[in-house]
Formats: structure tokens, C-alpha cells, sequence
């Protein structure tokens, strides 16, 4: 992060994209302070690292990033990962093994969980593993911190017992929010069963802040008194959340648009046992191709995993960089887009000064870098040449593009070689599915016929047959936007397509002809 803490101070000083807004909110936090500044990111290891926990990472380094820009480097920063691992098993996730053996932890710390997997002390460590690897792979700088361990060790004795001392304001703020019957047996407090390790959600039978404890009845009646220090019991997720900013100092932290209520709660409660509820802003939530809400139950989104076997990490990041208050549809059809915007962003940034590279997605993605990789043909361009020839293997598609672009090879493009690989398990898993060719009508069977005849023999100058292309189109199409989908609803099967005539100088021309003599020779009965 060195190379953000040299850059020319007045041009960062008017930079307006939105991790930049947000950075100065923790600078006018700071009021003048030089003291360390806390981002922080929450993750809850019921479950595994998904889409939305590589966002919210993302989104958080770019406004550090900004924040590290506009001050010079002046003020250390740390990003800590907090896994919120002392919370009881909800419920057995259908998807893991051991369902049996799981299901007689119901109730239990995470970190008390046996791993299913068999590959840690706890359910919860092999989540955790799984969340430091997925973080660190996406080269993220962070700092891992555990729920248990912070209970346990200490770390939060001082904000418990703040909390225990600010009962009765924690419990005005909490009971309303709650139904009636919730409300009867709420505590913020949640002992762990000295015997059966459980996490109890129960009533308090009396309390002393003085000497740090609760007292408690569980379901036999038998009656115990709890340090609420030392991992002995934690909090409700509210107040937890709450007593985290205070102990941790936690300056910057976002979430999502359906936690606005408990932002607001808990920076009440964080003010109330004298803490001071960190800075940032909600982010919309991600909608499936239906428009509806994504839900990891339902499964009707897509996973990092899926992103990353059709597109680059960066088109993902770019995703998360855009529009973070504005509700988006996250499905496959908008990947291609992803991909080909974020290319289309890096291919400028070599050229630009650094006022206009910090309006650029690609030094928020990047974290300042002084370049970015391009590519000389688009994703978009490729998913088609690759549903023009059937392609189903690299070499193929490879062949096409050493014509187009004779420089070009898997060794001097790296990141084009990379998109090949992409648009390969793309097209098989999307593109192909879909596939519907159509008959062409008369007036397309004759512009048809003629744009082959004017491509026999034309070098494969993509600006000179497109203008053919138009030529053709204006002369047979009242609606010029006709002809195009007819070319790729007759040629490729497909309700969209290229740049024609760039595509044609990369399938080649006489490849183009015969797919136009293939598709003139299909009658309506054959589609």
C-alpha cells in the first residue's frame, strides 16, 4: 500500500467516486487524530465464504485504500475479518456430512461443533480456514479475528461489563424491537451451560455489576451464576455487534440494506456503554434474474466459485465497485457484461493522469496500480466466435484468433488466453443450452444472399465490412435494427450478437459464407 501514500495530495484531494466519500467520513472522524483506524467486515461461520462476504471485503479495502490516498499514509489502518464463531448451531446445514452426529451439537458454540469434515478442531476452525484461504487468495490484507478467542482471552471484559453496568438502557433499546413472547424471556446475555455447553437464551433471575455476573435458571430448574467475562457467556447479536465496536474500536464498518433497523439499534447500545458506533453506509442487496431477493437457503444466486469458472476476479470486483446503493440483478447473463466493461475501463487506464485513473474502477480494484492488464479481443467476441465454430477446445479458438491477431499467443496474452478458458466453459454451460436457430424470411434469405456475395473475396478488414454490412441492412430494412438480430438469430442462434463485421475478421470471411450458405439451406420445418 506504499505507492497510495505518495500520491499528489491536491488530485486526491478532489477525488469524488464513492470509496473516496466514504474514507473522508473516517477522516472527519478523526477530527485532526493521527490514531490507528479499525475497518472491520463480520462473517457468521454457519456456513461457507460466499458472494456477498467477498463483497463486503472488497467494497471495505477500497474505501481503506481511498482512506490510506487522502491521507498520505499518515494514519496507520487495520481491516479485520471478525468470525462471529462463539454463536450456537442454529441448525444442521443440509449440505454437509455427518448430519447425525451434527445434529447432537445443536445449540453448542461453533467452536465446540465437531468439524464434519474431519480436517479441524471444530466446525467453526474449518470455516474459519475457509474464510482466511478464500480471503488470501484474493490477495486481501486483513486481520483474522475470532469471536471465541476474544471472549475468552479477555479482550472483551472491560465492554461486558460496560454492558452489564448499561442493562436497563440496553434492555430499553432491545425490548421494543421484539414480539411479545420474545420480549418476556429476552436478556442480552446468553450463558453457556456449565454442563451442557449450550448457549442458553434465558430470562435473568438477577444480576451484579458489580461483581460482573449473572444469575440464571435453566430448563431442569437448576440455578447458576455466570461471569459474563471470560467466555462464560457471550451476547445477543445486537448487542454483541455493539459491544464489538466499542472493545475493538471500530471506526468503518457496512452492511447490507436489510440491517438498516439493527445498524441504528446497535450504534444505540454502542453509545450507551460508551463507545462510538463506527461510520458507513448501507449497500443494497443482490436480486436473482427474477428480480427477487438472493437467498443462500434458496440457492437462487451465484457463488464466487461459478463467477470465477466463467470470468476473472476483477469482473467480479468491478460488479461490487458499481452502483453499491442501487439493487442489482446477480445471475450468469451478467457476467459477459462484467467482463467486457472492466477490459474496456483498463484498456484507458495506462493512458490517463492519475485525476481521471481515480474515478476509474481499476484503481479501486487494483489498489492503485500503476497498470492494468488488456486484452486485444473482447469476451463478448469470443462467446461468439466460439457458438460460430462449435469450439471445445482452446487450441480451436485459439487458431481463429492468431488469424484475427497473428501477434497473439496463449504465452504473449496471458489474460486473453485466460478468457478463452472462460468463454469455452461459458458457452457450454450457457450459451449452447440456448441455442435456437430460425428459418430466414424472404427478405432476409435475399439480404442474406447478397452480403455473401459481397464478402467473396474482401480481405478480413473488419471497418470494411461492416460498412457492407450497414450498405445491405439500409437498402432490404426499413428498421435497420431488424437486420442485426436477423444475423444473429439466423447465423448464431442467438438473440444478440457482435460487432458484425469485427466478428466476421476474426471467424474469417469464407467461414462466414458458409454459415450463411448452411442457414439459407434451412427451411422452417428443419428449425
Amino acid at each position: 500500500m506504499s505507492a497510495l501514500s505518495s500520491l499528489d495530495h491536491d488530485i486526491v484531494a478532489a477525488a469524488r467516486a464513492w470509496p473516496f466519500e466514504e474514507a473522508r467520513k473516517v477522516i472527519a472522524r478523526l477530527g485532526g487524530e493521527t490514531r490507528p483506524v479499525v475497518f472491520e467486515t463480520g462473517y457468521g461461520p454457519s456456513g461457507l465464504p460466499h458472494i456477498g462476504t467477498f463483497g463486503e471485503v472488497a467494497r471495505t479495502t477500497m474505501v481503506r485504500n481511498a482512506f490510506i490516498a487522502l491521507t498520505g499514509g499518515t494514519v496507520p489502518t487495520r481491516l479485520v475479518a471478525f468470525s462471529d464463531d462463539m454463536d450456537g448451531l442454529r441448525k444442521v446445514p443440509t449440505n454437509l456430512p455427518n448430519q447425525e452426529m451434527l445434529a447432537g451439537y445443536l445449540g453448542r458454540p461453533l467452536t465446540e461443533v465437531p468439524d464434519p469434515f474431519g480436517t479441524h478442531e471444530s466446525f467453526a476452525h474449518h470455516n474459519n480456514a475457509r474464510l482466511r484461504g478464500f480471503l488470501d487468495s484474493f490477495g486481501f490484507d486483513y486481520e483474522f479475528m475470532s469471536a471465541t478467542e476474544c471472549y475468552r482471552s479477555g479482550r472483551f471484559d472491560t465492554a461486558l461489563l460496560a454492558t452489564l453496568a448499561a442493562y436497563d438502557e440496553v434492555m430499553a433499546i432491545m425490548l421494543p424491537t421484539l414480539g411479545p413472547e420474545r420480549r418476556a424471556t429476552y436478556s442480552p446475555f446468553l450463558p453457556i451451560h456449565p454442563k451442557t455447553r449450550l448457549v442458553c437464551q434465558v430470562p435473568l433471575i438477577a444480576r451484579d455489576a458489580a461483581a460482573g455476573t449473572i444469575t440464571w435458571q435453566d430448563a431442569a430448574g437448576e440455578v447458576f451464576e455466570t461471569p459474563v467475562t471470560g467466555g462464560y457467556a457471550k451476547l445477543q447479536w445486537k448487542p454483541d455487534w455493539a459491544m464489538r465496536w466499542a472493545a475493538l474500536g471500530v471506526d468503518y464498518e457496512m452492511a447490507g440494506k436489510d440491517l438498516i433497523d439493527s445498524v441504528r439499534h446497535s450504534g444505540r447500545i454502542c453509545k450507551a456503554i460508551g463507545g462510538t458506533p463506527p461510520e458507513g453506509f448501507n449497500y443494497e442487496l443482490f436480486l436473482d434474474d427474477k428480480g427477487e431477493k438472493i437467498s443462500k437457503s434458496r440457492g437462487n444466486g451465484l457463488s464466487v466459485e461459478e463467477w470465477l469458472t466463467y470470468a476473472s476476479p476483477e469482473s467480479l470486483a468491478l460488479f461490487m465497485y458499481q452502483k453499491p446503493k442501487t439493487a442489482k440483478r446477480l445471475f450468469f447473463d451478467v457476467i459477459p457484461k462484467a467482463v467486457d466493461e472492466y477490459y474496456t475501463f483498463a484498456s484507458k487506464y495506462a493512458d490517463q493522469g492519475l485525476a481521471e485513473r481515480l474515478e476509474n474502477p481499476v484503481w479501486h480494484i487494483s489498489g492503485g496500480a500503476e497498470t492494468a492488464a488488456t486484452v486485444p479481443i473482447s469476451f463478448a467476441m469470443l462467446l461468439n466466435l466460439v457458438s460460430a465454430s462449435n469450439a471445445q477446445e482452446r487450441g480451436v479458438l485459439w487458431g481463429f484468433i492468431s488469424r484475427y491477431a497473428p501477434a497473439a499467443t496463449p504465452e504473449s496474452e496471458p489474460e486473453l488466453d485466460k478468457l478463452v478458458t472462460h468463454a469455452l466453459s461459458y458457452y457450454r454451460d450457457f450459451v449452447l443450452p440456448t441455442k435456437r436457430y430460425r428459418a430466414p424470411t424472404e427478405t432476409e434469405r435475399t439480404a442474406l444472399e447478397e452480403l455473401s456475395r459481397r464478402l467473396e473475396g474482401m480481405p478480413a478488414d473488419a471497418e470494411a465490412i461492416q460498412n457492407e454490412v450497414y450498405a445491405i441492412g439500409k437498402a432490404h430494412f426499413e428498421v435497420l435494427r431488424e437486420w442485426f438480430g436477423a444475423l444473429y438469430q439466423v447465423l448464431l442462434g442467438q438473440q444478440q450478437g457482435p460487432r458484425f463485421g469485427s466478428f466476421v475478421a476474426l471467424y474469417g470471411v469464407e467461414e462466414t459464407r458458409a454459415m450463411i450458405a448452411e442457414a439459407l439451406a434451412r427451411t422452417t420445418a428443419e428449425v
